[in-house]
């Protein structure tokens, strides 16, 4: 299983929204693409303009190649990018370790 890691940051006072469209956009859009396993959201505390969006995939092309280079990627973008006060960084990572927790 692969983890794709996006820190995002968001243009500021727009969170309502945007929590609404990046849940949205996951559940309508994301949700469809081959090899998609799930999601975690999580708001910044100590930066309400910044966001971690971890989306687990079974393989790098299923995010790389099947999702960023099909469809579904306009229509994910269409929702949530206009929130973005800059792009995206984005890193796959593997598990190496994992508690039961």
């Amino acid at each position: 299983m692969i983890l794709e890691l996006a820190d995002i940051r968001i243009t500021p006072g727009q969170q309502t929204a945007f929590n609404e469209a990046i849940e949205r956009g996951l559940l309508t859009v994301v949700g469809q693409a081959k090899g998609f396993r799930g999601y975690k959201v999580n708001h910044s505390i100590e930066s309400p303009d910044r966001y971690a969006l971890m989306i687990f995939w079974d393989t790098l092309e299923d995010h790389t190649v099947g999702f960023r280079q099909g469809p579904l990627f306009a229509q994910w973008r269409a929702i949530v990018g206009p929130f973005f006060a800059q792009p995206p960084l984005v890193e796959h990572f593997n598990l190496i370790g994992k508690s039961g927790a």
